[in-house]
């Protein structure tokens, strides 16, 4: 026996026409459709103009490397006037018109001088206390000031290459002191001319 109500009810899961159609008209009709997602375009960085001076808008360049030294810069040129330059070298043709006082020594005077008038070690007023008092110094004094000059001398000129404008700035600037000693000199030598010439005169007079 057939069922009249199942047959008529049952749809088999499809409506037709009816609301169902307009329920899914109005359903369709809501929904927008899904627009495609436009693909991201990368930034494109600024590259740096190689021909472009440093600093002029260009990318700073890069810190170095920890435990990394930056590259050491080249040495300055040296001074053309210092070139196959050693200390003492003016010395050569050294001239003083400063006279060592009477003495009963035996030593070459004029090397003495030579060798105390170019050395950096001692300052003006020192040269002068050990001329003056070359007649109280005993001969085995001036024999070790001669040595002490000369290996002075010696130890300058091995350093001359790495320390040339220092040294020559050091030289020529006790070369200088000197000059103002010998015209030291020069003016006490000329006092005591006057006192010689005034003493004289007294005598004369019977003063």
């Amino acid at each position: 026996m057939t069922d009249n109500n199942f047959n008529s009810n049952y749809t088999g899961g499809f409506v037709h026409g009816g609301q169902g159609d307009q329920g899914d008209q109005n359903g369709q009709q809501g929904i927008n459709p899904v627009q495609p997602v436009q693909p991201v375009q990368p930034v494109q960085q600024p590259q740096p103009d190689p021909m472009q001076e440093p600093g002029a808008g260009s990318f700073p360049s890069q810190p170095p490397m920890a435990g990394m030294r930056p590259p050491t810069p080249p040495a300055p040129p040296q001074d053309p006037s210092l070139e196959g330059y050693f200390f003492g070298s003016k010395m050569k043709d050294f001239k003083t018109t400063i006279v060592l006082p009477q003495n009963e020594l035996t030593f070459d005077e004029a090397k003495f001088l030579n060798l105390l008038a170019g050395s950096i070690s001692l300052s003006l007023e020192e040269k002068k206390k050990i001329i003056d008092s070359i007649p109280k110094l005993k001969q085995a004094q001036v024999d070790e000031l001669m040595r002490i000059f000369e290996e002075e001398r010696s130890k300058f000129i091995e350093l001359s290459p790495k320390h040339a404008a220092q040294l020559k700035k050091l030289e020529d600037q006790y070369a200088s002191e000197w000059k103002d000693l010998e015209l030291k000199y020069k003016a006490e030598a000329k006092s005591q001319e006057d006192a010689g010439k005034a003493e004289e005169i007294r005598k004369q007079l019977g003063l």
